[in-house]
């Protein structure tokens, strides 16, 4: 793995700093490695193991951890008040009232709080409102062409390397597999568009039909870097279909896709208003590998 050198020197400019370090980004992007990188950092600058406490609420042993005044308890009852503490909240969003846990952990002033999401929920919550000006967003993305290059220390060759990068993927475990085993790279990739469309957002948002989502994501990744407004994307999918797509429906399903990370959205900017534009904006695809997957 690469080490993400520009997130653990911003995490490390905020250590103990009066502030929730919130990290959110695609599932699979490299939070949870993050976190874990920053710890062997605490560690090795002194900080006692006992001082840092970390919790994936993804991981088995802690599945059941969802009420949050339980978990408040238990790791209050491993706090000494005299001494500082780290503590990791990895996919905090799998907790029930989530925001509650986080702003009551937040009151303690001997605790440096960090947590993790995968999906923009995490701060277009309860939580945002509660900790206005308290907390701090890092966004992670899968590798930058930089991080890419460095993951190939035996390949000197930029432009092949740029090839590779823009038909493959930038997902960390990916540019793994694909020095190792190729054949696993696509079937990986899909495992996180499945996850990514059933979990965070058909299973979230309650959606009866996933088929439009489906629909609407693959006219969007064939249309990366052109002009796109609901109106225009109602138009092509319901042309000769009899089953239509509402123009509402779609700029929800346009809001999901955002806040899942799959999508990320560049609006247009009025250069005379100085203000952006809501309409007819581009979309663009987190990594390239899972435009290629469903093309």
């Amino acid at each position: 793995m690469v080490e993400r050198k520009l997130y653990l020197k911003r995490l490390k400019q905020l250590k103990d700093q009066n502030l929730i370090k919130v990290i959110t980004g695609i599932r699979r992007c490299g939070k949870s490695t993050l976190l874990e990188a920053f710890k062997t950092e605490l560690l090795a600058s002194g900080i006692a193991p006992k001082n840092i406490i970390f919790l994936n609420f993804e991981e088995r042993e802690n599945l059941h951890l969802t009420d949050w005044t339980t978990l408040y308890d238990e790791i209050i009852e491993k706090i000494n008040p005299k001494l500082r503490y780290y503590i990791f909240l990895d996919e905090v969003q799998l907790i029930n009232d989530f925001e509650r846990l986080v702003n009551s952990l937040f009151t303690k002033t001997n605790i440096d709080l960090y947590i993790t999401g995968s999906n923009a929920y995490l701060l277009s919550s309860e939580l945002a409102t509660l900790l206005t000006g308290r907390y701090i967003a890092i966004n992670l993305h899968p590798y930058s062409f930089k991080e890419y290059v460095s993951a190939y220390k035996e390949q000197n060759n930029p432009d092949q390397l740029f090839r590779k990068y823009i038909n493959e993927s930038s997902f960390p475990e990916a540019v793994t597999l694909s020095q190792n085993n190729k054949n696993l790279v696509n079937d990986y990739l899909q495992s996180i568009y499945d996850t990514v469309i059933i979990k965070d957002i058909a299973q979230r948002y309650n959606l009866r039909n996933v088929h439009n989502l489906h629909r609407i994501i693959s006219f969007l990744f064939d249309s990366v870097g052109s002009y796109i407004s609901p109106t225009n994307i109602a138009a092509q999918l319901n042309h000769n279909s009899q089953k239509k797509i509402s123009h509402n429906t779609i700029i929800k399903y346009l809001d999901f896709l955002t806040q899942s990370y799959i999508l990320y959205s560049a609006p247009r900017f009025d250069i005379k208003g100085k203000e952006l534009l809501s309409t007819n904006g581009k979309y663009y695809v987190i990594d390239l590998g899972l435009k290629n997957i469903t093309t």
